[in-house]
């Protein structure tokens, strides 16, 4: 009898999750596609900033910037006497194909306040038509150095106002984000392809059928400059009127395989930087 009710109570006590639905696997699709966008972004602002600070440190007085990808033209303007702050356009012109395949067109422009090492530095990204493979880009998003954690690790803040991607046909992804990047890897070498950093925080918004969504990462997203997206790590996915699902970023392959899970129920989605909708 004790038995019994042991298992009745630990059955009781167990949530039963709705199996996944399509609108959810749609859902964890657009969230995946949105993260890819905006971190592609990050590693063009970011290789920017790199290519800044190692011009100034030998002393060159150019304003343009030779960058890794030859698609874009990088230039610096100085609106102020001072050293600081600078403003770095990164122009894709009409349109080229560069990093990961990617195609890219118009301008990021990023204000930078200073070194890239330095704590309390901000680099602030906003979008002149500027697209990602045919996606119109907007939004600012705002980096700032917080200085070494208690790791001894480089944390970065990064916020996102106003994300929001239109696709060809008109329709929208919005999004808006608050993350803390802690770089793992890296951070001091020459050598950018071995970036590597822990992402943490949450983020909301309303995915292309239209549903409110919010995004808390439940365990630390890892990324990898060298990888096409998210290697690992775990987030949550809540959305009103269903029960909340996870999208699994793997164990640390260099893929472009997810998981969406809820409860017993999983299904496999594949991450792309074009948005389902576009692929024929």
């Amino acid at each position: 009898m004790i038995a019994s009710l042991a298992i009745l109570s630990f059955t009781s006590c167990k949530k039963d999750f709705s199996p996944l639905e399509q609108s959810a696997l749609n859902l964890a699709d657009d969230e995946a596609v949105s993260d890819a966008v905006f971190e592609d972004i990050f590693n063009t602002a970011d290789n920017a900033s790199i290519q800044l600070d190692n011009m100034m440190k030998s002393g060159d007085t150019k304003s343009e910037i030779v960058s890794g990808d030859l698609c874009p033209v990088i230039t610096v303007k100085h609106p102020s006497t001072g050293i600081w702050p600078k403003i770095v356009t990164i122009d894709y012109g009409t349109g080229c194909t560069g990093f990961f395949n990617n195609t890219r067109s118009g301008k990021i422009k990023m204000e930078v306040t200073g070194p890239r090492r330095e704590e309390g530095s901000k680099r602030t990204v906003t979008f002149e038509d500027y697209y990602f493979n045919e996606i119109k880009v907007e939004g600012t998003k705002v980096t700032e150095n917080m200085g070494i954690n208690s790791n001894m690790n480089v944390n970065f803040r990064v916020i996102l106002t106003g994300g929001k991607l239109t696709m060809p046909d008109g329709k929208t992804i919005e999004r808006t984000f608050e993350h803390q990047r802690e770089w793992t890897a890296g951070f001091q070498t020459r050598n950018i392809w071995d970036d590597e950093c822990l992402i943490t925080g949450f983020a909301s918004g309303r995915n292309i059928e239209g549903y409110a969504y919010i995004r808390t990462i439940i365990t630390a997203l890892q990324w990898k400059r060298a990888c096409n997206f998210i290697v690992s790590g775990v987030v949550k996915i809540e959305k009103e009127g269903t029960d909340p699902f996870e999208l699994d970023y793997g164990m640390g392959e260099c893929d472009n395989k997810a998981l969406v899970k809820r409860g017993d129920d999983s299904k496999e989605i594949l991450l792309r930087h074009r948005h389902r909708s576009m692929i024929h």
